[in-house]
């Protein structure tokens, strides 16, 4: 069974070729069970341009859209999660350059020109008991005379950990009222990634590590922006919102996608002892693979018309944050019930550590615990149905 299909599909195949991909494949157990991080699949998928893909032509990028690279991680991510999860948070800082760009503001171009010349972006803004996410911060953000910025303070799961150039980091300033984001480069020292409880249930290959930055200072012409402390619509808020929950999203799609395929080897190659059939044929396991299916094209259409609203400016206004929670909500759900299927769908063998549906299954579960939870999620739907709360 093919993947659901894409319109940008004849670009993504041109970049993720079937010999890149099945070559991620084919290393993604290894990296699972090594708790290794992914290095040979990064440096692939630097040299076949793809960490440039939202950077424009002239820029050295493949000039994709925001659709067209939801497509491609979710893609990716059937072949292997933990890796594309990892380069999902070096593409949200070119998502969000990109959508700066698309709003006409081009102060964070030189993310997308970082991009082609190599860099690697990763994501510095989890911290740990921090459920305000970006409307607030434990760490200290200290402006020094020069107009540098002194961050002090523990950032929690930093995917690419071992590999990361540069930091999209966010801190607090000390009287409390202003929160400022920056670019930290690795080279200016002062950071600590810290790897020693790494040894997690699945998405071993992320390498989220905990990350210290100890009085790490960020330039002047490297603060991107500053925000006033608590909820807002600012920019760059929405920005990072709309890239991180949609290539989320577009992630736990891709597992679900994957966990549906399988399922479908797994009926087809499985025999009945007693009908002397496939279990493809078993009317029972059909209506629970049709059942599948419907999960998977509905998330499918909702998750690729939200990528074509972030890339066509469409005006949700106040409906976009819960539009973008709803959808990475469903489709952790919707995966979870796909590898949940699969699991059911290849018997027995599923249970052996080595198939590769146990490695979905443990996998799917990190959807559970990357903003937004179900908790929050459900606060801000009944919120938008509801109002807030009365005093």
């Amino acid at each position: 069974m093919a993947l659901p299909y894409s319109k940008y599909q004849d670009q993504i195949d041109k970049v993720l070729t079937e010999g890149l991909l099945n070559g991620i494949r084919q290393r993604a157990a290894g990296f699972d069970e090594r708790n290794e991080f992914p290095t040979e699949d990064l440096n692939v998928l630097k040299d076949a341009g793809y960490l440039a893909a939202l950077t424009p032509t002239e820029d050295g990028g493949l000039g994709w859209n925001f659709a067209t690279v939801v497509d491609a991680q979710k893609k990716l991510a059937a072949y292997a999660p933990a890796t594309a999860l990892a380069v999902n948070m070096h593409l949200i800082w070119s998502g969000v350059a990109a959508i700066f760009r698309a709003h006409g503001n081009h102060d964070l171009d030189f993310i997308l020109k970082d991009a082609a010349a190599g860099e690697i972006y990763a994501f510095g803004i989890s911290e740990a008991d921090n459920d305000a996410v970006l409307f607030d911060s434990a760490t200290i953000a200290e402006d020094q005379p020069d107009g540098s910025v002194k961050f002090t303070g523990t950032k929690i799961f930093t995917s690419l950990s071992p590999a990361w150039t540069r930091l999209g980091v966010f801190g607090k300033s000390p009287d409390g009222k202003e929160l400022i984001y920056a670019i930290l480069d690795r080279d200016a020292g002062n950071t600590e990634s810290d790897g020693s409880r790494w040894d997690m249930l699945g998405m071993r290959a992320t390498h989220s590590f905990v990350t210290q930055l100890n009085g790490a200072v960020v330039p002047a012409d490297r603060v991107i922006r500053r925000i006033p402390t608590g909820p807002n619509q600012d920019l760059l808020t929405f920005a990072i919102f709309a890239g991180f929950l949609t290539f989320i999203a577009a992630v736990y799609a891709g597992i679900g996608d994957r966990a549906v395929e399988i399922a479908a080897e797994k009926l087809h190659t499985r025999r009945s002892k007693v009908q002397g059939t496939a279990l493809s044929q078993d009317p029972i396991l059909r209506y629970k693979h049709g059942e599948a299916i419907l999960r998977q094209i509905t998330q499918d259409q909702q998750l690729t018309g939200l990528a074509e609203a972030v890339t066509e400016l469409t005006d949700y206004g106040a409906e976009w944050f819960t539009r973008l929670v709803a959808n990475k909500i469903a489709a952790v759900r919707v995966a979870k019930a796909q590898v949940d299927y699969a699991f059911e769908a290849s018997g027995g063998a599923g249970f052996h550590r080595t198939e590769e549906i146990a490695r979905l299954y443990r996998d799917v579960m990190a959807g559970f615990y990357q903003p937004s939870d179900d908790e929050s999620a459900h606060t801000t739907f009944a919120t938008f149905g509801l109002g807030p709360l009365e005093d």
